[in-house]
């Protein structure tokens, strides 16, 4: 921690921290509580998948937009590709035939998890930081990836919310996911 200043005795009385480095153990998330914050977000969006009649998963939209099955799609390629790329460096695409059916779906979904949970530890001290390209696309630092992956996953899940609703099936709490 640095020197505090004269200045900041009133801010240390009310608890503010000015004048103070933070250090990374004080960092606002560390790498596993991102995996598992992730982690609780893909759990929700997986009971969100189940939550679909299986003959609406594919065929159901409204204003023309992907159903929701093409949504959950779109995240299941994304996820482990995009780790794979921050652990090696090497940006492939998803490899297996998109799922067309839940019970596919469903598997492919597991299989992902299972992956990132495989991956996530293998992923280069620094990295976090580090700007790469992926997917020759998308320049960033891979921290801005992986934020970008989560907030992808939390708004198609938000028209699968929509979707539910509009079949008048409850969709599960937004907020019922691990901490």
């Amino acid at each position: 921690m640095t020197e505090t200043r004269d200045t900041d005795k009133a801010s240390e009385q009310t608890g503010e921290r000015t004048g103070e480095r933070i250090t990374e153990a004080e960092s606002v998330i560390t790498a596993e509580q991102f995996l598992k914050h992730w982690q609780g977000h893909r759990l929700l969006s997986r009971r969100m998948i189940e939550a679909f009649p299986d003959d609406q998963l594919f065929t159901f939209s409204i204003g023309g937009m992907r159903t929701f099955g093409q949504l959950a799609g779109e995240m299941l390629v994304m996820a482990g590709p995009s780790l794979q790329g921050v652990v090696t460096g090497e940006w492939k695409e998803y490899e297996k035939p998109r799922p067309t059916t839940k019970r596919e779906l469903l598997e492919a979904w597991d299989a992902e998890t299972q992956r990132i949970d495989e991956l996530w530890p293998m992923i280069p001290a620094g990295r976090f930081q580090e700007k790469d390209v992926a997917f020759g696309q998308w320049p960033g630092t891979m921290s801005w990836l992986l934020r970008y992956i989560l907030e992808n996953e939390v708004h198609h899940r938000g028209q699968g919310y929509v979707y539910l609703r509009a079949l008048d099936i409850e969709p599960p709490a937004f907020w019922d996911r691990p901490e």
